[in-house]
């Protein structure tokens, strides 16, 4: 039985076009998800990844597989609609999952032949048997799985391809911002796979430097902060130091001991959500989380940084309470804080969010003509009625933000800062490269932006 696992690509989205810009090989990750399907798959099933991200395929040039199955953020639903019926025309069942499948589920259904929703490690196995019997289901409930059944992904199946090794520690997220999907989808409660498991699990992954994909390495809690400690120091004990960058939240840089782990194990960066430079924005998305405790943010990225470590931050632009300025609010407050590298995003209403169930209430978004208008929701692009922008000048305000920060000037100034903090020459070097490629793609961007505009009704400034 032949299986294809397909990542769909999206055309407008700059990141992932490592083709069309090298240094892109520095900020992409394989589809890891994916990957973890493929090792659950039985071994009577041969499987191929196809990586839309790495190549462009002739589908029907290739084999005819027994089955195919899609994954899709919700920015690559658009291509998965295409890829589908495409396969569906050679008489090739379809099954997709994956976070926009989960939450638009009665969408996907209208073009493949079966929906896994949530997380797949309990159904998995039973979609391959009914499709072996041409008995698929329509709808396969995967819910939150057990960390246990979480087995070892097929690394193997994209070496060679990607800079970056994959590995997934922990899942679910207790902070629950209005913007993010994570807890919708992997729920609130914040839990890991066991320390053996993802040891033997690193063991596999052959790249030099691994990225782990988890929406929060360390948690919250101190029982959190105990399990990532444990995890590190194994990783120290076995003699598995090497490159790795991680995401987490501020509050690792409240304990001394973590850190000196990170540094011992190889962590060369970390990325912080930061989402505002003003409290009444982090408010307004839920994320009290930074300022508790009266934090000063500038000595908790320096506390990190004089362990050798970079710091990369994001925020978000469009938010309610913003207003004009606020691109030239987020550089001045990265280069207060110290950050290595920002990325700003635009507010997205992502379907399973908050967000989403509110603009949707309140009549707000505007790029609804689905499923083609799903390519615009890669955090990068206008979709909805912001309330104190036009499209145009929120696009503006992103640019103002590329324009004052990502200056040859300015890299040039953090690479020396960041220099002092004696990091590794690899460490230093991928700061430069994602710096570089982060100022060269949003300049690619800025053609798109210019080929698309607000719905006419919407070019003026909505009222407040």
């Amino acid at each position: 039985m032949r299986l294809y696992l397909v990542n769909p690509d999206n055309p407008i989205v700059s990141l992932n076009k490592v083709r069309s810009n090298r240094l892109n090989r520095y900020r992409v990750w394989k589809p890891l998800g994916l990957l973890v399907v493929a090792g659950l798959t039985p071994p009577e099933w041969e499987v191929t990844l196809l990586d839309e991200n790495l190549d462009h395929y002739d589908y029907g040039l290739l084999p005819r597989p027994d089955l195919v199955g899609i994954t899709a953020f919700t920015s690559q639903a658009t291509r998965a609609y295409e890829i589908a019926p495409a396969f569906r025309a050679m008489g090739v069942p379809v099954v997709m999952g994956g976070i926009h499948a989960t939450f638009c589920r009665d969408e996907a259904l209208q073009y493949v032949d079966a929906v896994v929703t949530g997380e797949a490690e309990s159904v998995w196995k039973q979609v391959l048997e009914d499709a072996s019997n041409k008995a698929l289901r329509r709808v396969y409930e995967g819910g939150i799985s057990s960390m246990a059944e979480i087995p070892p992904a097929r690394h193997d199946l994209l070496r060679g391809r990607y800079y970056f090794g994959s590995l997934q520690t922990t899942r679910g997220c207790p902070l629950n911002c209005s913007f993010c999907s994570v807890t919708a989808f992997n729920g609130g409660t914040y839990r890991h796979r066991s320390v053996a498991d993802v040891i033997a699990e690193l063991r596999l992954i052959r790249e030099k430097v691994v990225l782990f994909v988890d929406d929060n390495f360390i948690g919250t809690r101190r029982d959190h902060l105990a399990c990532a400690k444990e995890l590190l120091q194994a990783m120290i004990d076995e003699r598995l130091t090497r490159p790795w960058i991680w995401q987490a939240t501020i509050n690792f840089a409240d304990d001394e001991e973590l850190l000196g782990l990170a540094w011992r194990t190889g962590c060369q960066g970390v990325f912080i959500g930061f989402e505002s430079p003003t409290v009444e924005g982090l408010m307004a998305v839920g994320k009290k989380f930074n300022f508790q405790n009266g934090r000063d943010l500038r000595a908790s990225v320096r506390r990190i940084q004089r362990h050798g470590m970079s710091v990369v931050g994001s925020f978000i632009t469009g938010i309610d309470t913003d207003t004009r300025g606020i691109g030239e609010s987020i550089a001045r407050a990265a280069r207060e804080y110290g950050l290595d590298g920002a990325n700003v995003l635009i507010l997205t209403p992502l379907p399973g969010t908050k967000l989403y169930a509110q603009l949707e209430i309140e009549g707000r978004i505007r790029a609804n003509d689905y499923p083609g208008d799903w390519r615009y929701y890669t955090l990068t692009h206008p979709v909805a009625d912001y309330k104190n922008f036009t499209w145009t000048e929120l696009v503006e305000e992103v640019n103002l933000f590329t324009d004052r920060y990502y200056s040859y000037p300015q890299i040039l100034w953090r690479m020396l800062r960041f220099a002092r903090n004696r990091p590794s020459l690899k460490t230093f070097l991928v700061v430069l490269v994602a710096d570089l490629s982060y100022r060269s793609n949003q300049f690619l961007d800025r053609r798109i932006y210019a080929n698309r505009s607000e719905p006419a009704e919407r070019r003026s400034r909505p009222s407040t």
